[in-house]
C-alpha cells in the first residue's frame, strides 16, 4: 500500500504513519534501526528494492530522501492509493515553507508504503525542494524511530566528507558505495581523505567472502611463510584494490594487482611459497577453486554477492569496522595502486 501526501509537513506525514499502523494493528516498536537513504529519482525504486530484501532480516523503518525531486510532479495515487493529498496545516509544528514562498508549488511531497511495498517496516520517501535539503537532519528527526541506531546509505555518489553532511553527522552507521558513482576514483579518494569510525563502503563488504576463505586456506597446514601475493580481477574495480590492501596489511609481503578488463570482479589470489603457488581463483561462474601444492584442488561455491547480501551484512553489524579503517589508512599506501587502472 502507499499514501501520497502533497505539500505537506514531517509532522503530518508522522502522524499518518501512527494512524497506519492503528489501523493496521502494527506497532513501530520492533523496528532494529532507522535507515535513511539519500538518493536521486532515478535511482530510487532500484535502492528501496535492495532495502526492501535486506530489511527481512532486519525489521527497520525507511526513510528516502530523494535529492533532486524539486520540479517533478508527484504522480496521482492509483486506485488503491485512495489517500487524499494532504495540504499544509498553519497549525502544524513543521519543517517546511509556505507554499506561496514558491510560487505555490509544491515543496515536501512524500509518500508513505506499507506491506509488500516496504518489506519488513514501512518505507517513507521525502521529496523536498532543493532548498529544503539544507536542513535535511530537521526533515528527518520527527520520523525517527526512538531510541533505535540510525544508519545513512549514499548508494550513489557520496558527500565529499560523509561526516559533515547533515543527516551524516547524526548517524551511528554511514555507508557509501563508490561503485554507484559517476566517478569512481575522485569518490574514494575523497573517502580515504575524511573517513571515520562510523564510515563503511560496500566495495569492502563485497570482499567479505573472499577474506573468510582466504584465511582459511592460509591457515593450513604446512604453515610455509609467504614471500609474496598477487591479486587479479577486473579494472577500474575498488574490492580487487581494497583486497590487495588487506593481504599486504596482514601478510606483510609484496603484494601486486593484475587487472583485466575482460574479467568480472575478483577472479583469483595466489600466494608464493617455498613449495610453489598456493591460490584461489573463480572464473565466468560462480564457483571458486583452491589449488596447494601437492594436493588435490578443491571446488566450493562462491557466488557474486549482491547488494542485498552486503546491506544485510552491514545492517547486521552497526559497530565501528576496525579492520576496514586499518586498510584504508595502512594497507592502501603499501600496494601499488596504478592510477590509470583503479579503482
Amino acid at each position: 500500500m502507499i499514501v501520497r501526501l502533497n505539500n505537506t509537513t514531517t509532522s503530518a506525514i508522522a502522524r499518518e504513519i501512527d494512524e497506519l499502523h492503528v489501523e493496521r494493528g502494527e506497532a513501530a516498536q520492533g523496528r532494529v534501526l532507522t535507515l535513511v537513504i539519500i538518493t536521486d529519482g532515478p535511482h530510487l525504486e532500484t535502492a528501496l528494492e535492495t532495502i526492501n530484501s535486506a530489511s527481512r532480516e532486519h525489521p527497520c523503518r525507511v526513510i528516502a530522501m530523494v535529492t533532486d525531486a524539486e520540479g517533478h510532479t508527484t504522480a496521482e495515487p492509483g486506485p488503491e492509493e485512495s489517500a487524499p493529498a494532504r495540504q499544509i496545516d498553519p497549525d502544524d509544528e513543521c519543517i517546511s515553507y509556505k507554499a506561496t514562498e514558491h510560487g505555490g508549488e509544491h515543496t515536501l511531497d512524500a509518500e508513505i508504503r506499507f506491506g509488500s511495498d516496504a518489506g519488513a517496516g514501512e518505507v517513507v520517501v521525502l521529496k523536498p525542494v532543493t532548498a529544503l535539503l539544507d536542513h535535511s537532519d530537521a526533515l528527518v528527526i520527527p520520523l525517527l524511530v526512538p531510541d533505535a541506531p540510525l544508519v545513512v546509505w549514499w548508494p550513489g555518489n557520496p558527500p565529499q566528507d560523509p561526516s559533515k553532511d547533515p543527516i551524516g553527522a547524526m548517524a551511528t552507521s554511514r555507508i557509501t558505495d563508490v561503485m554507484g558513482s559517476d566517478d569512481r576514483q575522485a569518490a574514494f579518494a575523497s573517502l580515504l581523505e575524511h573517513s571515520g569510525a562510523e564510515d563503511v563502503d560496500l566495495s569492502w563488504t563485497r570482499t567479505t567472502i573472499w577474506r573468510a576463505l582466504l584465511a582459511s586456506m592460509v591457515d593450513q597446514p604446512p604453515h610455509l611463510p609467504i614471500t609474496s601475493a598477487r591479486v587479479t580481477g577486473q579494472s577500474h574495480y575498488l574490492p580487487l584494490e581494497l583486497l590487495a590492501s588487506w593481504l599486504a596489511l596482514k601478510l606483510h609481503v609484496p603484494v601486486s594487482v593484475e587487472r583485466d578488463p575482460e574479467a568480472r570482479a575478483i577472479t583469483g589470489v595466489y600466494f608464493e611459497r617455498s613449495d610453489g603457488t598456493m591460490s584461489m581463483e573463480r572464473h565466468k561462474t560462480d564457483q571458486a577453486r583452491i589449488n596447494q601444492p601437492g594436493q588435490a584442488s578443491q571446488a566450493i561455491s562462491m557466488p557474486l554477492r549482491t547488494a542485498v547480501d552486503c546491506m544485510s551484512e552491514e545492517l547486521g553489524r552497526l559497530d565501528p569496522d576496525e579492520v576496514y579503517q586499518d586498510v584504508i589508512r595502512q594497507g592502501w599506501p603499501m600496494v601499488d595502486h596504478n592510477s590509470q587502472d583503479q579503482p
